[in-house]
């Protein structure tokens, strides 16, 4: 997802009813430094908040724990169909967030019964990774990426590291090659559609997915093998190959950028924070401790969209109306005051938002796997270039110009050279 032009540059469009005081969700200010857009929008407006997406469509942010765990337990009056969207009228058919809002066959837009056969098909394609095999698969990834890299003393982590060890341990989950030129296409386009860049087309690249993708499905129903696509082909609740393309895109979009954010945001944490700094180069606990915490302070997805309004209700204090689109607020939410009073997040705290809440969670055990992904990936850097430094001053780490992902554009280091 993309963030484009300044908040004076986002007016509503005529015949939305947005508030008057609604806050675009843009600018510079709020991509690089979005807490202090938290916590000003809490200030102001509490914990459900009135905003501008792109082009100055309206919809309600939830900042508040206790209001995004409401909204997420509730299906029945906050649900995932986005037809439901008061908003339609108003969306121009390239608009940047539409490859997320627009209504698809997909787990993510399901609800009730229909959810629960969908989820239930991807749970068990994601049961039969074999997590100890995951781990040694991701070494074996990282030890291939730190070698190219391990004698020149210096490296740019999050396009040659972060990046590239989740993109080839998810295709190679799904059945996919690691190497190739359609696979890496693949992983741009993904990038483009979460994480558009100025010049990006996020609908374009998000068309191109769906067409890769389709290929798979065909190969693998033809020759099957022990992967999670094959798996959710043979599972008895026979989903057609375009429901296994819409929920493939699912499961590789949310387990490939966020996990490639959690493994740089990690290492940015332990890099600069002087707590994690003395036991740094092996200390298991502290990566542990540096996984989580990074999971509540710079939480990969910042922001979801969205839940749509069943009916007129309240929430936080606001009047939703039916049809509204309801933003989660997950990073504002793991910083709300109300459960952290005194500003100290507690690292051994698992209760986070970071993988979402309720039915619509990331089904079990992606967690799981996503957490084999980032705790490989740190600790094995970590082993291999035990001297590790930033190359750069912290100040200078710029963040990826997102409300959406919460990611770095790069994380230079410097090290002893390795001869192998």
């Amino acid at each position: 997802m993309t963030d484009t032009g300044t908040p004076s540059a986002h007016p509503a469009p005529p015949g939305c009813p947005a508030h008057e005081d609604a806050v675009p969700l843009a600018g510079l200010e709020y991509q690089q430094t979005p807490s202090q857009l938290y916590r000003e929008l809490r200030r102001e407006h509490g914990p459900v908040a009135p905003v501008l997406l792109d082009g100055g469509i309206p919809a309600w942010l939830v900042l508040g724990y206790p209001e995004v765990t409401y909204v997420t337990r509730h299906d029945e009056l906050f649900a995932r169909d986005s037809r439901r969207w008061n908003q339609w009228a108003n969306i121009p058919p390239d608009w940047p967030l539409l490859p997320f809002v627009g209504y698809q066959p997909s787990v993510l837009f399901t609800e009730g019964e229909e959810h629960r056969r969908r989820a239930g098909v991807i749970t068990h394609a994601l049961e039969g990774v074999d997590q100890f095999g995951l781990a040694r698969d991701c070494r074996l990834i990282a030890d291939r990426l730190i070698a190219g890299f391990a004698g020149s003393g210096q490296a740019e982590l999050m396009t040659g590291y972060a990046h590239a060890l989740p993109m080839r341990a998810v295709v190679q989950m799904c059945g996919m090659p690691t190497a190739g030129a359609d696979t890496q296409q693949l992983v741009d386009d993904l990038r483009i559609s979460l994480d558009a860049a100025e010049g990006d087309d996020p609908v374009a690249a998000y068309g191109r997915v769906g067409e890769r993708l389709r290929q798979l499905v065909k190969d693998k129903r033809a020759d099957p093998g022990p992967d999670v696509t094959s798996r959710m082909l043979l599972h008895p609740a026979e989903l057609t190959d375009e429901e296994i393309v819409q929920d493939l895109i699912s499961v590789i979009a949310a387990a490939q950028q966020p996990t490639a954010n959690w493994i740089c945001n990690t290492l940015r944490l332990l890099l600069t924070d002087e707590r994690f700094a003395v036991n740094v180069s092996g200390g298991r606990l502290s990566v542990g401790e540096a996984l989580n915490e990074a999971l509540w302070l710079d939480t990969p997805t910042q922001n979801f969209i969205g839940r749509w309004a069943v009916r007129d209700t309240q929430l936080g204090g606001r009047h939703i109306r039916a049809g509204d689109c309801v933003v989660l607020g997950l990073a504002a939410a793991n910083t709300d005051p109300q459960i952290w009073p005194e500003s100290h997040v507690g690292a051994e705290n698992s209760a986070h938002l970071s993988f979402s809440h309720g039915e619509h969670r990331c089904p079990y055990p992606a967690p799981l796997l996503a957490d084999v992904m980032a705790r490989t990936a740190v600790e094995t850097l970590l082993e291999q270039l035990p001297d590790l430094v930033l190359a750069v001053e912290p100040g200078e780490l710029r963040w990826r110009p997102s409300i959406w992902m919460r990611g770095l554009v790069s994380l230079p280091v410097a090290f002893t050279p390795v001869v192998r």
